[in-house]
């Protein structure tokens, strides 16, 4: 037992706990953004080589828990325009993980989140752009490719799940249904292209039982919320994880 340990620090256990439980509590109660706030601090723990797959991992293993919880609530006609090119992206995107640099890409993804304060005027308009269905095609391709690059990409669908008229347990219902199947493709690239070695799987595993713990706490606060105070603090998530994304993608070009 102690050899199975010996590589993996213990003082992160539970620290990556309770980061999961924060962060996904939070996550759930504006619609995302749990692994894109865990982005800074992982990075500063672990790497940033090595952020990307304990996110994943982790949110991988917190979403079922998510779906029992909103399972109801759930729009699947979305779900079905969205999964199927996003896991054909992340399977790709976990072949290229090691060779490719997507910075500038997050920067733009970056600058969209943090506008969009100002396209729904600081949460006083409902929506900002017409959304149709097949828009969530291109859109799961996307998210597919940055996000098995990035270890968070959530907030970005947010604008197009608003404008569609999906909001709070709907938005967070679909969401996670979706990212099941993605997180799947995403952990098993990581694994068959040797990025998740035993350290990176107990750190997931920890971040995931949290953000587990998150899950529900959220959905308790979730229901007492007003559509309104929802959007609000869903377009607050959005300019963090913009500034998060530009912030990190400037510090790596320079």
């Amino acid at each position: 037992m102690s050899e199975f340990f010996s590589e993996i620090s213990l003082f992160y256990l539970p620290l990556l706990f309770v980061l999961g439980a924060a962060t996904f509590t939070l996550s759930t109660i504006s619609g995302g953004g749990g692994a894109m706030m865990q982005i800074p601090i992982l990075n500063f723990l672990i790497g940033t080589s090595q952020t990307a797959p304990v996110i994943n991992l982790g949110a991988l293993i917190s979403r079922p828990s998510r779906i029992i919880i909103f399972w109801k609530h759930i729009e699947w006609k979305v779900f079905w325009y969205f999964v199927p090119a996003a896991v054909a992206a992340a399977i790709l995107a976990g072949y290229l993980f090691a060779s490719v640099k997507i910075l500038w890409i997050q920067i733009i993804v970056g600058l969209f989140l943090v506008s969009t304060v100002f396209q729904y005027k600081f949460g006083k308009q409902a929506r900002s752009f017409p959304v149709k269905l097949w828009y969530f095609t291109p859109l799961g391709f996307f998210i597919g490719i940055v996000g098995t690059f990035t270890g968070g990409m959530g907030p970005i669908l947010n604008p197009f799940f608003l404008n569609a008229g999906i909001t709070k347990e709907e938005l967070v219902g679909t969401k996670a249904a979706q990212s099941l199947f993605l997180g799947m493709a995403q952990v098993g690239s990581y694994s068959f292209f040797g990025l998740l070695n035993r350290e990176l799987w107990i750190y997931g595993i920890a971040l995931g039982l949290g953000a587990t713990l998150g899950n529900f706490i959220g959905k308790k606060i979730l229901s007492r919320m007003s559509k309104l105070s929802f959007r609000r603090w869903v377009l607050v998530i959005m300019v963090v994880s913009g500034i998060v994304l530009i912030v990190k993608a400037s510090a790596d070009l320079l």
